[in-house]
């Protein structure tokens, strides 16, 4: 993929967010994207016609991630109220609120079959939820984070986290094995390549980092923008040929993957770049802002 195809062409503002918006996210084929906030709503839209779908309202303060399953019949969301909301989508009812966090949630992710619910917390926890059950209590606890969890991805057989403390954790869960990689700086963001070999994490000192999933092994470094406060995402293009991320300054950067060049940065939003989520096959890309508004790009 050349720098030629970066998306950087503004096509669709999505606007209707009152305050800050934490996060964007595209569904899983990349037709619809959804976009959580401060004004406590999780917002459903077409991003490629620029049309709002629906409003889901129920936190009872800010809502800080989001995430469809693969069917798009089911969402979750948590936030400031501690609580992750498990949600019907075409209905915009809430069907389960999951209670036992300590402090505020971070980040939620579906596994594969969308039957578990995994939450990152301040309360320096992951927990997983069973979504078919009807018990509210946690089937797994993972506390061995010494500070807060910001973020987490998941693949068949693992939970990944990030952390306050400086490290990123991989806990297989077949055979209950833990692996840390400790990364001296705290950790708001990872994420994972398409081909899976490789976890992106992003550290609160203006440094994104690529880490060998196989072996630990810092494999690059990327700089450039600014990170010190704000939890912003970070992630790969989906060809893995270039690193994107947001910056405090409002601007987005792209890397190139292997020699950490910053090849295209561009002023996206007037405010701090919350969110960044890259299509699923297309040059498209949807961010997201404390300016309010999540914007659409395409080449």
């Amino acid at each position: 993929m050349s720098v030629e195809d970066l998306p950087r062409k503004e096509v669709n503002v999505l606007k209707g967010h009152e305050g800050a918006v934490l996060a964007a996210r595209f569904n899983g084929d990349g037709n619809y994207c959804l976009s959580c906030g401060k004004d406590r709503t999780i917002r459903l839209w077409n991003p490629h016609r620029g049309i709002h779908i629906k409003t889901y309202k129920s936190h009872g303060r800010e809502v800080r991630d989001v995430h469809v399953t693969p069917d798009n019949s089911k969402l979750c969301s948590c936030g400031g109220d501690r609580q992750i909301f498990y949600w019907d989508v075409a209905t915009g009812r809430v069907i389960r609120k999951f209670r036992g966090h300590d402090g505020e949630v971070n980040g939620v992710k579906f596994n594969e079959y969308s039957s578990v619910v995994v939450s990152a917390g301040y309360d320096q926890s992951l927990r997983a939820w069973d979504c078919r059950s009807h018990s509210t209590e946690p089937i797994q606890i993972i506390d061995t984070f010494a500070d807060s969890v910001m973020s987490i991805c998941l693949t068949k057989t693992e939970i990944i986290g990030g952390s306050v403390d400086g490290t990123v954790r991989t806990f297989d869960i077949r055979i209950g094995r833990e692996i840390s990689d400790n990364l001296g700086q705290p950790v708001n963001c990872v994420s994972m390549s398409n081909d899976g070999n490789c976890i992106l994490a992003g550290c609160l000192d203006s440094t994104l980092r690529l880490l060998d999933r196989s072996t630990g092994e810092l494999l690059q470094e990327y700089k450039g923008h600014t990170n010190k406060s704000y939890k912003l995402d970070c992630c790969l293009t989906n060809t893995d040929a270039h690193v994107t991320g947001g910056s405090e300054d409002g601007y987005i950067y792209f890397w190139d993957l292997v020699d950490a060049s910053v090849v295209s940065r561009f002023r996206a939003h007037t405010s701090v770049v919350t969110s960044v989520s890259y299509h699923p096959k297309e040059n498209c890309m949807v961010t997201s802002s404390v300016d309010g508004t999540i914007r659409v790009w395409k080449t």
